[in-house]
């Protein structure tokens, strides 16, 4: 490899770890919505160049949760509750379709990976604090849905999946609070429960029903939390 070949390859590893350390915060609710995110400050911190921190930056707003406001900087995402709403709406329906099609697809080994991610969580510790065990369920809840997605045995679908899982977390942990999912894990996962049992049974339409009506009961955790 050339010496600008490695400059380039080095630029980009360097963009992928700034951007993974961002997106992680900007998950967890690090970073209230609308609040300016120093271009100059994410340099320092990395002890990088602005290349790696504008392309981490152009990465996260593809993914929707910043945004590059010309000669202002980033900012965090910040949507209106009505498009917050339909984002469930839309999420539900596409996460019901993947539940469709892991249970008409699933074999008998993807089984037990979905019934140890589901103890997973059935086994939360009961010391935890609110705010702990809601990144605890984050990590957790999307370890279950992630035995769902290769269920599927499609691509395209874990692939546009991925991005809207991100969205769900930004708004729940940003909107929500960092604390808010903590004493909804066990409703969480009763409804879990009902879904992994309509995969085991491959009950397509049951599991379809019963993950879209999950997905979209979440924005009810943190709706209060709306202005309007």
């Amino acid at each position: 490899m050339s010496s600008e070949g490695r400059v380039r390859d080095r630029g980009q590893r360097l963009s992928v770890i700034v951007q993974d350390v961002l997106k992680e915060r900007l998950l967890d609710g690090e970073y209230p919505a609308g609040s300016r995110i120093s271009i100059e400050e994410v340099k320092t911190e990395f002890g990088v160049s602005k290349q790696p921190v504008m392309e981490a930056m152009r990465r996260l707003e593809a993914i929707g949760i910043v945004q590059i406001v010309p000669q202002s900087g980033c900012r965090v995402a910040q949507y209106p509750p009505r498009e917050i709403r339909d984002f469930f709406r839309m999420f539900g329906r596409f996460e019901g379709e993947i539940a469709a099609a892991a249970a008409s697809r699933r074999t008998e080994d993807q089984i037990a990976d979905l019934d140890a991610a589901w103890s997973a969580i059935d086994d939360f510790p009961d010391h935890m604090s609110a705010e702990t065990r809601s990144r605890e369920y984050r990590f957790r809840n999307r370890d279950f849905h992630l035995a769902i997605h290769r269920m599927a045995h499609s691509q395209v679908m874990v692939d546009l999946s991925e991005r809207m899982w991100d969205m769900s977390d930004f708004f729940i942990s940003t909107i929500g609070g960092k604390g808010v999912t903590g004493d909804a894990v066990m409703l969480r996962n009763n409804d879990h429960d009902v879904i992994r049992g309509a995969i085991r049974s491959r009950n397509a339409e049951v599991a379809r029903v019963a993950m879209q009506s999950h997905i979209e009961a979440t924005v009810t955790i943190f709706e209060a939390t709306f202005e309007n």
